[in-house]
């Protein structure tokens, strides 16, 4: 007889059986390698956004306190003011004196410029023409020191004051310029400082129903605010600073300064203050007055710095007096160090779990192949030029 070939049933059974279960495990291989496929590009993403958000938040606080470079009063703005602020300042939508936000902060600073010099006649109001002088150091023959319009200028004197603004329009030897408030702080005499000014605030918008998360810029005038990174979750700056505070280095006599180690001496009292007086210094007699503030100073260690809590910077005394419209806590002179943390997250909610330690805002992922957790850094920059007398 001829012997059939051929395979039963029961063979082809068990045959298929077998490569179903080869072909499962190999789908369920291939399943987490489609997820880490679709999330290792979201993760090069937050790290790239977590870059840029650290490298230009460092860039222009490492900066803050830049002053003037030439001519008269020379040196960190901390000498004259608080050019560190944890609120918005500027011409459109600014908080008021003695705000604290954890997610914002305004940084001021002179950036490299030839426009920086005095002012050559009184300033009493913003309708007032402003006139300057042609120092040493402005480009030769412009007697405007090289101030063109739309630039942002900053006018401050040695009693704590300062106002910004925007020259609108230059006409022979004057600025006429446009202010950021409806009035000058103050009357400004001649020789007060004029100089070029770059002004930066960062906050986080936060706009959970149309989930819209963002790193925000504004320049301090009437620019609109500028979206600098999407899905960022988190921002939050902490302020350290010098413990000790502010000491008389000469007597007041003495005719070039620095006489403080931070902040305006009080060679010219603000308003409401007595000679030999400011927001820093009250007179006990002395030809060096001794200082306002407390000493928060570790005994242990007087030089370490200390964390400024939102109450010690929101309380007073205020600079240059408590009625000035850009009056200013002067324990924001102590600042030294600042701390900032940022966290973003996957900009699709399909990498996304749901909100917890890992999430800020959940998402619809259910698998743990496809989950892309949210990052975040923390950072610390030391601006160098609001580090005196340490």
């Amino acid at each position: 007889m001829r012997r059939e070939h051929g395979f039963s049933i029961i063979e082809l059974v068990v045959s298929m059986g077998l490569m179903l279960g080869i072909t499962a495990a190999v789908f369920a291989m291939l399943n987490p390698s489609q997820g880490s496929y679709a999330v290792e590009p979201e993760v090069a993403d937050m790290q790239q956004r977590l870059r840029v958000s650290t490298d230009t938040l460092a860039r222009d606080l490492v900066m803050a306190g830049s002053g003037a470079y030439t001519g008269a009063m020379a040196g960190s703005l901390a000498y004259y003011f608080a050019p560190v602020l944890p609120f918005r300042q500027g011409l459109v939508n600014d908080d008021p004196p003695g705000t604290f936000k954890t997610d914002t902060i305004t940084m001021m600073y002179v950036p490299t410029t030839n426009s920086q010099t005095s002012i050559a006649t009184d300033m009493p109001s913003t309708s007032a023409e402003l006139k300057v002088t042609a120092e040493t150091n402005c480009p030769a023959g412009d007697p405007l020191c090289g101030f063109i319009q739309d630039d942002n200028v900053m006018i401050f004197d040695d009693s704590g004051s300062y106002d910004t603004f925007t020259i609108t329009n230059v006409q022979d030897a004057a600025l006429h310029l446009q202010h950021n408030l409806n009035d000058l702080s103050k009357k400004y005499m001649a020789g007060s400082k004029i100089v070029k000014m770059a002004s930066h605030t960062y906050y986080l918008r936060t706009d959970v129903p149309n989930k819209t998360y963002q790193l925000m810029h504004y320049d301090g005038g009437s620019n609109p605010d500028v979206p600098l990174v999407d899905n960022v979750v988190a921002l939050a700056f902490d302020y350290y600073g010098d413990g000790k505070p502010p000491m008389m280095k000469k007597p007041l006599a003495d005719p070039t300064g620095p006489w403080t180690t931070y902040g305006p001496a009080p060679r010219n009292p603000p308003a409401g203050y007595g000679a030999g007086e400011n927001c820093l210094f009250m007179n006990d007699g002395t030809p060096t007055p001794a200082p306002r503030l407390a000493d928060l100073s570790n005994a242990g260690n007087p030089n370490a710095l200390v964390q400024l809590s939102a109450a010690q910077l929101t309380d007073g005394p205020w600079c240059p007096d408590g009625a000035n419209p850009n009056r200013w806590d002067a324990d924001l002179l102590r600042i030294r160090k600042i701390v900032v943390r940022i966290r973003v997250q996957s900009s699709n909610d399909a990498l996304r779990g749901p909100a917890s330690l890992l999430f800020t805002y959940g998402g619809t992922s259910k698998a743990g192949s496809r989950l892309a957790p949210d990052q975040e850094i923390r950072f610390t920059v030391t601006p160098r030029n609001m580090n005196l007398g340490r």
